[in-house]
């Protein structure tokens, strides 16, 4: 061997231990070097960001979105690649894609918070039944490649800092919601950063009522077969503000199996079925979210069955008597005996008016309530007595010929509900058989409605009152004094109010809230 072999052989001998022992990094040996990521290496080259991902000493996780992800986002924002090379706040965005930790996926817990370099918000972390992981809304499509400082996770999306309905619910304490949310796998869709989400949000003592209601507790909510129907039962694909909701409108949420009825009270109130608003208009990046007072059901209610079998006019007046919300309650049952179109056709001849003129009548919510009965009665459940009903007076059932309730006859018999059942009957039932000049000549209200405190009566002194509640239980009497009832000791809800002074008699509806 000549001296200049025996030279290189010696050289090589020596390098061999120093290139065994050199660390890699996330940025030159895996970001650098992937023919996926070569628009994620030109922004860190620009944004003078390489260095730090190079750096040995440290130990990072980057969510590293591909080429595809690049372009879809461009395509979001109508623009190209060069214009998101010259987003202002590039930098920001590159950094909210990297954690000071080392974060293989086997780590990876469902709903998990990390916290990146970016400070501006945090990204939420989503492992699915079939093990699939999401940061935010990117699935991570090439998880572990490994280097000495750290790891990288190739992502389908490019990840946004913005403030979603998600972060509204966290930073709000919705808390159970939340995990209802983590434990339904929705974080992905709730959290992407371009759809757009109007989210009526139950708080966490409407869930706690709903597992009282359920006879189970929050875990057995956890474990519904339904939970991800139900949570997006509460989701619209769209923003709706408060102010642009109006009464009767019935909304299509992201759950299909049923429809949200929304009612807007005379004095601002806004339900969603039985639910209230509570809290409106927290926005966000992506969306709007209201507060609720009650987890709202996908259930087909007694005012689902007047929608779908085209009981119009009594849908119309049930709305416009703003009693929608007390008839959706999933859990409160019901008989309703639901008038026809032609039944309040010939009510309004009868009266000498017409359908405006039915719905402008000032009793209008007495004479639906009028046609509802506590509790589910099926047709072989009626017997010929006297019913008591929420307006707190009673029709009376006979079934000499068939059935019929008061004057009317029922024409078709238990059309279900799951909170209770519709009999169809061919005339309007009448708690006190006025025409409509008669009806307007009593001119007495009830104000304020809805109230907190005290409710005021015009035009009738020191009247007997009967308060009951909608399951026709009474809760409160006396004898009104200065026209004033005090109503404070009341839980909210609605109730009716009845009044007697001897000469004359009047019932009404009142909200507490």
């Amino acid at each position: 061997m000549n001296h200049k072999n025996l030279l290189f052989a010696a050289a090589a001998a020596f390098l061999i231990p120093f290139s065994s022992f050199a660390q890699t990094n996330v940025y030159d040996d895996i970001i650098a070097t992937s023919p996926n990521h070569t628009y994620l290496k030109a922004a860190i080259d620009q944004e003078g960001l390489a260095p730090t991902l190079q750096d040995g000493s440290g130990t990072y996780t980057v969510f590293a979105p591909t080429n595809d992800a690049f372009d879809a986002l461009a395509a979001e924002l109508n623009t190209n690649i060069a214009g998101l090379l010259a987003i202002s706040n590039l930098s920001d965005i590159l950094t909210y894609h990297v954690l000071t930790t080392t974060i293989p996926a086997s780590a990876v817990t469902n709903g998990a918070i990390v916290d990146p370099i970016f400070t501006s918000n945090s990204i939420k972390m989503t492992v699915t039944s079939d093990t699939m992981i999401y940061a935010n809304h990117a699935l991570v499509s090439g998880a572990d490649q490994n280097a000495d400082n750290g790891v990288v996770h190739s992502i389908d999306d490019v990840l946004l800092s913005d403030e979603t309905v998600v972060d509204v619910a966290i930073d709000n304490g919705f808390s159970t919601l939340v995990t209802a949310v983590v434990t339904a796998e929705l974080v992905p869709t709730l959290i992407n950063p371009f759809a757009e989400f109007t989210v009526f949000a139950p708080s966490n003592a409407a869930f706690t009522d709903l597992a009282d209601n359920l006879n189970t507790d929050i875990n057995g909510l956890l474990d519904l077969s339904n939970l991800a129907d139900i949570l997006t039962y509460h989701v619209l694909g769209s923003e709706v503000d408060a102010a642009s909701i109006t009464n009767g409108q019935v909304a299509s949420a992201v759950s299909t199996t049923n429809t949200l009825k929304l009612t807007k009270t005379a004095g601002g109130d806004v339900y969603v079925n039985q639910a209230m608003v509570t809290l409106a208009d927290v926005s966000a990046d992506n969306g709007i979210v209201h507060a609720l007072d009650a987890v709202v059901l996908p259930n087909e209610t007694v005012v689902d069955v007047a929608i779908d079998n085209g009981f119009t006019t009594l849908t119309t007046a049930v709305v416009t008597a703003e009693l929608l919300s007390t008839l959706s309650d999933p859990f409160v049952e019901y008989t309703v005996f639901a008038p026809t179109n032609d039944a309040f056709n010939s009510l309004a001849v009868t009266l000498g008016t017409d359908l405006a003129g039915i719905l402008a009548l000032p009793n209008l919510s007495d004479i639906l309530l009028y046609h509802v009965v506590s509790g589910t009665v099926l047709s072989t459940g009626l017997t010929a007595s006297d019913v008591p009903t929420l307006n707190g007076l009673s029709v009376t059932v006979d079934l000499t010929t068939g059935v019929m309730i008061n004057d009317a006859t029922v024409t078709l018999a238990d059309v279900t509900a799951d909170n209770g059942v519709v009999h169809v009957i061919d005339g309007v039932l009448l708690p006190i058989p006025l025409s409509v000049n008669e009806m307007g000549a009593i001119n007495v209200s009830i104000y304020p409605n809805p109230t907190a405190d005290f409710v005021r009566v015009s035009n009738l002194t020191r009247a007997n009152y009967q308060i009951m509640d909608l399951k026709g239980a009474m809760v409160k009497s006396g004898t009104m004094l200065d026209n004033n009832i005090n109503i404070s000791d009341l839980q909210s809800g609605t109730y009716i109010i009845m009044l007697d002074d001897e000469t004359s008699s009047y019932q009404s509806t009142v909200v507490k809230l």
